[in-house]
């Protein structure tokens, strides 16, 4: 029988799967329930140990001797400080040490109880990944400790191996020993790109009822820049074949379509739920996309990124991709054509099996491909069709539709929360936004400097700023700046306030929103400009900022211009809301 301490089951689960089969114990009642676990699991073997300090490098041996990681679990308080001289040498020796401090409460640290050290980041100069795991009590807190074990446990042998520290709170009662069997628990791998992963995903992707990608936040350069038209080749086809979403964020351009309305129109329709899902790139904007990937529960899911640290946007993602979106994409098409037999658009890939078929196609496919494509074709039909009165959503679909006819090269900056969301409905190129943090700091200085240095090049580019009032105002010291220029173009929403926060189920029933939380205001950009030498407009109409809008576009100027668009909060929040409301027929 295993403990009743759900966190502490979590870890024993993933210490085995991710083949952890030794552990060092040393004797404590707060770290007694993970000490059961360890002793109760046959897969993994225990050496007692009373000296912490004795313990660790004790430990290290047995990693030197076994050349697999090791465990080393100790109670709460000064116990996990006595690991730190083994800690530090497994670091400079890159040796896999998993140490597991059982630990008290947070109620209870720095309260003059017994072992109530912080110990949460104590051993952070030596180990790759420090983590603490919640005590679960519902579906999320679960998630987050089975991630939080994944990520440590993932981090102890990629490309180096390194030692983690999972830090394990529990609270009373300590020795209830109910559990028949572990339970069973997700395991994330994490791999680089290379031709066994690559047919191993061309595979799945090929051979699924329901394949999708998603393509999230992502600038490459060489995307950018395809000249041999390969990658877009690529992509073509496998639009063709499966789901391919993505947004303005992504600078993929030909398949940005209208993908939060086309999840609107679906509802929870379970029909459109993928069953593999390869997931690109970084962020994205649009919380009903999310929600639809992590409905898919059942889906197989590929996190596919340069950056190898764990991002589970579906919460239950199984595999993650340290790779770029070329190399997985064309790489699992080359395997489609080489072992299809349909023929090479793309160069060989040198490979003695090339003669055996590795996957059929599914034929299924089509069914799940033609009913998001009719979906899709419906949300930009009727995303053209939708005219808005004069607001931010009309402002955002006129500056698109004309920008779309200029014949310069063009780059667009959006800022956060009300504008990148309207980008999503109507900018057909990619946009540059700053979703790392998602904050309103920076979006007006970021196009600042890139501008800046188009300038400084004598590039005849034009960027384009477009963002609303709160990040404007906040970031207004970014043209008090020497460097601007004529090539610089800034559309400001102004609508008196935080516009978001009017699309917030429950807010609308608090006094402090309008003054306190939508930091409600009369000011306007009229001044900053004249101090700032920038050309300043204004509109208070739709005519107005349509004149606005082609001025800013059109006009030639040896200083920057700058558009203000003075709108109604509740018509900016009645429009966008109409649009996602309306149905059709």
């Amino acid at each position: 029988m295993y403990t009743s301490k759900e966190n502490v089951n979590i870890l024993t689960s993933l210490l085995v799967s991710h083949h952890v089969y030794s552990a060092v114990v040393c004797p404590g009642s707060r770290n007694a329930p993970i000490v059961h676990n360890l002793n109760e699991c046959p897969d993994i073997t225990c050496y007692p140990v009373t000296d912490e300090r004795s313990a660790g490098f004790f430990a290290i041996g047995l990693i030197q001797a076994t050349q697999m990681p090791v465990a080393v679990c100790v109670t709460s308080g000064s116990a996990l400080l006595n690991l730190a001289p083994a800690v530090a040498e497994a670091k400079y020796q890159q040796l896999p040490l998993v140490v597991i401090s059982a630990d008290r409460p947070q109620a209870w640290i720095d309260q003059l109880d017994g072992q109530t050290i912080p110990q949460p980041g104590a051993l952070a100069p030596w180990v790759r990944r420090s983590v603490s795991l919640p005590e679960p009590h519902d579906e999320e807190s679960r998630w987050l400790c089975n991630r939080l074990v994944n990520e440590a446990l993932l981090d102890l042998c990629f490309l180096s191996c390194a030692p983690v520290h999972i830090n394990v709170p529990i609270s009373e009662p300590l020795f209830e020993f109910s559990v028949k069997v572990l339970p069973y628990e997700r395991v994330i791998r994490r791999n680089d790109v290379s031709p066994d992963k690559n047919i191993l995903m061309a595979r799945d992707f090929f051979e699924a009822e329901r394949p999708m990608i998603v393509l999230g936040q992502e600038f490459s350069w060489w995307a950018a820049d395809d000249d041999d038209g390969e990658y877009a080749q690529c992509l073509d086809f496998l639009a063709d074949y499966g789901v391919v979403l993505s947004e303005s964020l992504n600078n993929h351009l030909s398949h940005h379509v209208a993908t939060e309305k086309a999840i609107t129109l679906i509802g929870d329709d379970p029909d459109f739920l993928p069953d593999v899902i390869i997931y690109i790139g970084g962020h994205v904007v649009s919380k009903r996309l999310k929600r639809l990937l992590r409905r898919a529960t059942e889906a197989t899911v590929y996190m596919v990124n340069d950056d190898p640290a764990l991002h589970d946007v579906t919460m239950h993602m199984d595999e993650i991709v340290v790779a770029s979106s070329h190399d997985v994409l064309v790489g699992t098409l080359h395997y489609y054509y080489r072992h299809n037999r349909l023929g090479l658009i793309f160069p060989a890939i040198d490979d003695e099996r090339a003669d055996e078929p590795l996957f059929k196609v599914n034929p299924a496919h089509a069914a799940f491909h033609d009913r998001w494509q009719k979906v899709l074709d419906k949300a930009e039909k009727m995303t053209e069709s939708y005219e808005p009165a004069y607001s931010q959503m009309a402002t955002v679909r006129y500056f698109e539709e004309q920008l779309y006819d200029m014949e310069y090269d063009f780059h667009v900056h959006y800022g956060n929360s009300s504008a990148i969301r309207l980008a999503n409905i109507y900018a057909a190129h990619h946009v540059w936004c700053n979703r790392g943090v998602n904050g309103i700091e920076g979006s007006l200085s970021t196009a600042v400097g890139f501008a800046a240095y188009l300038l400084g090049e004598d590039c005849d580019d034009k960027v384009f700023c477009v963002l609303g009032d709160l990040s404007f105002f906040y970031d207004q010291n970014a043209l008090w700046n020497a460097n601007l220029g004529g090539n610089l173009r800034i559309i400001l929403l102004n609508n008196g306030g935080g516009g978001i926060f009017r699309t917030l189920p429950g807010l609308e029933n608090s006094d402090a929103r309008d003054r306190m939380v939508a930091a409600c205001h009369e000011t306007s950009a009229q001044g900053i400009c004249t101090q700032c030498d920038i050309g300043y407009l204004r509109a208070t109409n739709m005519e107005e900022m349509q004149m606005g809008v082609v001025r800013l576009l059109t006009e030639e100027t040896h200083r920057p211009m700058l558009l203000e668009v003075f709108t109604n909060a509740d018509i900016d929040y009645r429009m966008l809301t109409g649009f996602y409301e309306d149905k059709g027929r």
